[in-house]
């Protein structure tokens, strides 16, 4: 489905870039926030904002970059609102739901949330803190312990097992998931590498021990991730 570039009022009343995408057929249908990886608000964003909606959602992804300040900046400053787990960023998720749920084709009762790479790790503190009804992570930084996704919806979550950074930390989200009796459906794809979903080329730029790590799609799991999507969200949303 072809996704729209639209704004919305951020937290702060200014107006936020987005994509937007939802079925034309005059009926209200749940929404979900699409929350974006560290290359921001692009064309594969775009494109994952528009097969949700193809599978009967109303998406809306907002850029979290949008704001005043050289791009780097933004970055690194949304970064530090994910590590600290409050600040602008999680404002305007909030103010993006809000939206959502005010547009004539969305059952405003019924929101979910997804998130890719730190998107993913957006997704999960958000969900722990909003009114949302599912959430899914993929390749998303995870908390280290049960309190701090107290309150957390049922959660679906993708890793790749090739995935020096993230791999571990999808076998941590089931454990804590499975300590807390939430629903789940967190799966390691371990022929899969980071950000398996994306049809981005090139490299993370995350620097450190592990060196920069490749953004490597593989259409196996993503297919069988959009698979798993389908099924979760349909029975915690419906569509």
């Amino acid at each position: 489905m072809t996704t729209t570039d639209i704004t919305f009022p951020a937290h702060d009343g200014r107006p936020m870039r987005a994509a937007y995408a939802a079925p034309s057929d005059g009926q209200k249908h749940p929404g979900v926030i699409v929350i974006h990886e560290i290359f921001g608000l692009n064309d594969d964003i775009r494109r994952i904002t528009g097969k949700i909606a193809d599978l009967g959602y109303a998406a809306l992804a907002p850029d979290l970059y949008d704001r005043d300040g050289a791009r780097l900046i933004c970055i690194a400053r949304t970064l530090m609102t994910l590590n600290r787990g409050e600040g602008d960023a999680f404002k305007d998720l909030d103010a993006a739901r809000k939206f959502l749920q005010q547009q004539p084709g969305v059952d405003a009762a019924r929101v979910g949330v997804i998130g890719f790479c730190m998107g993913g790790g957006f997704a999960l503190m958000f969900a722990a803190r909003a009114p949302i009804g599912v959430a899914a992570t993929f390749y998303g930084d995870v908390p280290k312990t049960t309190e701090q996704l107290r309150g957390v919806c049922p959660v679906l979550g993708g890793y790749g097992g090739q995935d020096r950074m993230f791999a571990a930390q999808g076998r941590r989200l089931e454990k804590l998931l499975t300590e807390m009796g939430v629903d789940h459906d967190v799966k390691v794809y371990e022929d899969a590498g980071h950000s398996f979903m994306s049809r981005n080329t090139g490299f993370l730029p995350w620097i450190g021990k592990i060196g920069p790590m490749k953004a490597d799609y593989n259409p196996e799991a993503a297919e069988d991730s959009w698979k798993r999507i389908e099924a979760f969200f349909g029975r915690h949303l419906g569509h």
